[in-house]
């Protein structure tokens, strides 16, 4: 058994306890939180290599074989996954550093947060699908206690709408789940592969696959089924909500990707219309919304929902080049959409809201913060050179390659909306100058935040100028990236090597 394989579980659950067992002392803390995240950053990465030289590789937990014990089981997909995951988690723990209040510190944020990475990546590394429930419940407890940590009302009441939503999402998945072991014995989405290529196709196997779409598609936030997330995700930390916007909708966006290529591989009738409809709405519900708004937040939330519609392109079509680009945008919007949220956060900083009426002149007080939304910014609305553009390329090229003309219509319009929203964003809190009777960037009661020192500063630029680093670098060597996607499609288009290391023999 390789023991990269266990490590992305285990080490952010020792981490979890070890800084519980800080208890007050923040400086321990906080240092064991972003430790243990650069060793996890470390063991992803040699994953991710070995996966690329191996194959997929796959473990049982207690000498139990597939399909009776517990799987573990990584393809590039999952191991790509992981790296990101903490990428994002070393950001914005380091971020945490200047962004939190003692208070929130002392309500458990370092435990709490490295528990949410623990169930990340459990779920990115599952081979079963209880044990992707039981994941999702990991990740639901933890992101609970995470954005009610303030203690505040808008936190109270946005976290209530998102553990309820959250809930009801569990029980579809739950009642899918149940149907699908009736009708094939097993949990093991391997071995549920190879029965379902044998078994006639039942209103019970068409049941579960709808319930689990719409599960999945619950915690991804598609149409329309997000409205949970624009009504609480600017209610934390900013620290929560980037780490949020990075990462919990992508692991919905997996459980999609993983389920229907996989499980259900062998009646992609059964999904595609659906998804292809799904994937049209929410791209076009999500940039209206954001069109609308006039928070920073909220505009950076409903974006999320906008640009979740174009990784369920790969559904839609499921050709490998559909399924490369969603891949290449999961991996680029994590990024991006992570960026902008702590980018959000400094913003409020300099200019004591997050409201675009209240805050303006930011450019002249900070240029250092405008050329680095700009990045982000840019890329999330598809400008070459930066990342974005190459993975609306690809979804876009491979609508175009079936003659799907009306969904690469739907990405292009998208996308010029997602550029406004981005100009309206940049018009008011960098280029206009400042309300009336504030000096441009000043911060103001009661919204001014303390003080901060030198290395409590550096905590908040280094990781959106990291973040930022890593954008520009996908964009201009396009190529390790475009690869990466390409081989972790064909692993979901011929599932048969992920078949052979889970059950130990070739189907």
């Amino acid at each position: 058994m390789s023991w990269l394989l266990v490590l992305p579980i285990a080490l952010p659950l020792l981490t979890g306890v070890a800084c519980f067992a800080a208890g007050s002392n923040r400086i321990l803390a906080r240092s064991l939180n972003i430790g243990g995240c650069g060793v996890l950053l470390v063991v992803s990465i040699g994953l991710l290599a070995q996966t690329w030289q191996e194959g997929v590789i796959a473990a049982s937990m207690g000498n139990w074989p597939a399909p009776f014990g517990i799987a573990l089981v990584a393809d590039l997909l999952g191991a790509a996954m992981v790296v990101i995951t903490a990428i994002t988690g070393l950001a914005c723990a380091v971020y945490a550093v200047a962004d939190l209040s003692r208070r929130e510190e002392a309500r458990g944020f370092h435990p709490l947060f490295q528990v949410l990475l623990a169930g990340v990546c459990g779920a990115f590394l599952t081979g079963d699908l209880f044990n992707l429930y039981v994941w999702f419940e990991v990740m639901l407890i933890a992101s609970f206690g995470l954005l009610v940590l303030g203690g505040s009302r808008p936190e109270l009441d946005g976290g209530l709408k998102y553990v309820v939503l959250n809930l009801i999402a569990t029980l579809l998945f739950l009642f899918g789940v149940a149907l699908l072991y009736g009708a094939t014995g097993t949990l093991n989405m391997a071995q549920i592969h190879l029965r379902l290529a044998e078994a006639p196709l039942t209103l019970e196997i068409e049941a579960a696959a709808l319930l689990l779409a719409m599960a999945f598609g619950m915690k991804a936030a598609v149409f329309p089924l997000f409205f949970w997330l624009p009504a609480s995700y600017h209610t934390p930390s900013v620290a929560v909500s980037a780490v949020f916007a990075g990462l919990l909708t992508k692991v919905g966006v997996y459980a999609l990707l993983r389920v229907f290529t996989l499980v259900f591989s062998n009646t992609p009738e059964l999904t595609t219309t659906l998804f292809w409809a799904v994937a049209a709405l929410t791209m076009v519900t999500g940039v209206l919304g954001a069109a609308s708004q006039n928070e920073m937040r909220r505009i950076l939330s409903f974006h999320i929902v906008s640009q979740i519609g174009y990784m369920i392109i790969g559904l839609a079509l499921l050709t490998p080049l559909a399924l490369a680009g969603a891949i290449f945008y999961v991996i680029h919007h994590i990024i991006v959409k992570a960026n902008l949220f702590l980018i959000a956060g400094v913003a409020r900083r300099l200019g004591g809201s997050m409201e675009l009426a209240e805050i303006g002149g930011l450019v002249r007080r900070a240029p250092w913060l405008g050329a680095l939304f700009l990045v982000p910014a840019l890329s999330l609305a598809g400008m070459p050179p930066f990342s974005g553009f190459w993975a609306k390329l690809l979804l876009i090229q491979a609508s175009l390659e079936i003659d799907d003309y009306a969904m690469a219509a739907v990405a292009l319009t998208v996308g010029l909306l997602t550029l406004y929203s981005m100009t309206k964003i940049w018009n008011e809190v960098f280029w206009k100058s400042a309300p009336e009777g504030r000096p441009a960037g000043a911060a103001v009661a009661p919204q001014a935040a303390p003080p901060l020192s030198r290395a409590e500063s550096a905590s908040l630029v280094w990781p959106i100028a990291g973040l930022a680093a890593i954008t520009v670098a996908i964009g201009l060597t396009v190529a390790p990236a475009f690869a990466l996607a390409e081989r972790a499609a064909m692993q979901l288009v011929d599932p048969s090597a992920y078949v052979a290391a889970v059950l130990g023999s070739a189907p």
